[in-house]
């Protein structure tokens, strides 16, 4: 197994016996996707161009909503259920109520989510924060086959009735806290058999939802088809990657992917700065008058990559992203340590 000992966690820094790696690089891996349909939205791309239903799309914008969007998303918020999951049992391993750190932590996170918005309207992180704070009780004090039983009805409720959204957030998170209870990073990690079974399982029904959304054309988000290929098509994203872990190819998904994964929220919010610089400081690029999500991805692309390799610099020095670290503090109440590399 590819962990490192008696280091912080793999979701968020917060002190564990193990590391995850894989679990960094799948984070990693979600915000590329996430970011890819961020940016679009960021620079209102096409905001001013007349709808035309009778348009066709575009090889780039057919990509996008058949690749891309709502694919990332679940493996994102299945990952922060589980970080909260981890920050409660590092409590209890400190011998702290855990409800004080992982309340604090979240409020810091609502309050992040807030000054992110004066930049990009459309984040998410206030939502996470009060889906988790809502959750926080059933993390807490449910036993495992409950949260799990809870996060499974949520789920499939949300995809059935609302074709995921804002709606899965509850279910979602519940699965990933259910998900550390039951030893799923560690499962990842090992590799083998069931995760073999799973992707083969995901991939069929991939195809068939895949399927369905041709019959919902659109944007994927607003359409339940195109969401029910979102949850689909993550599971399938996510045993592919778990498999290439185990083999040679484990050495490029961990340099490009972990270095992202473990500064994660850094970079999520550092992209949308980045991003808002470069339209405010290119205003003959009218971004909404763009018919192609091409410059958009690009874009998009040339961040992530930047960021990855900023991301390997900076962790070569420093134990934590800045963002991380200032919400570690405030998590624990008391000032984190900063220097000392962890790549």
């Amino acid at each position: 197994m590819t962990t490192t000992r008696t280091a912080p966690s793999p979701v968020d820094g917060t002190p564990a016996s193990t590391r995850w790696r894989l679990l960094d690089s799948l984070r990693g891996f979600a915000l590329c996707g996430i970011l890819l349909v961020n940016v679009p939205d960021i620079t209102r791309l096409g905001s001013a161009v007349p709808f035309d239903a009778d348009a066709p799309a575009s090889t780039t914008q057919t990509l996008l909503e058949f690749a891309v969007q709502t694919r990332f998303v679940p493996i994102f918020v299945v990952l922060f259920g589980l970080s909260l999951q981890l920050v409660v049992d590092s409590a209890r391993r400190r011998g702290t109520a855990p409800w004080l750190p992982v309340g604090l932590r979240l409020l810091a996170l609502l309050g992040i989510g807030c000054l992110h918005a004066l930049v990009y309207p459309g984040e998410v992180l206030r939502e996470y924060a009060v889906v988790g704070l809502l959750a926080l009780p059933v993390v807490l004090w449910a036993p495992r086959w409950l949260t799990l039983a809870l996060g499974t009805v949520g789920t499939v409720a949300a995809y059935a009735l609302f074709g995921g959204g804002l709606a899965s957030l509850p279910g979602l998170v519940l699965l990933g806290a259910a998900a550390a209870s039951w030893g799923l990073p560690r499962a990842l990690e090992r590799g083998g058999r069931p995760v073999v079974a799973t992707l083969g399982v995901a991939a069929v029904a991939s195809v068939a939802a895949v399927a369905w959304q041709t019959t919902q054309p659109g944007d994927p988000r607003f359409t339940t088809a195109g969401g029910v290929a979102g949850l689909t098509l993550a599971v399938t994203y996510t045993a592919a990657l778990t498999l290439l872990w185990s083999t040679r190819a484990r050495v490029v998904v961990a340099a490009a992917f972990e270095p992202l994964g473990r500064m994660a929220l850094s970079n999520y919010v550092g992209a949308s700065v980045v991003v808002v610089a470069l339209v405010a400081g290119v205003p003959a690029l009218d971004w909404t008058r763009m018919t192609s999500p091409l410059p958009a991805v690009v874009t998009a692309l040339v961040v992530l990559t930047v960021q990855s390799v900023v991301s390997r610099a900076w962790l070569t020095h420093f134990r934590y992203g800045p963002v991380e670290w200032a919400w570690r503090t405030v998590t624990w109440r008391r000032r984190a340590p900063f220097r000392g590399g962890v790549l």
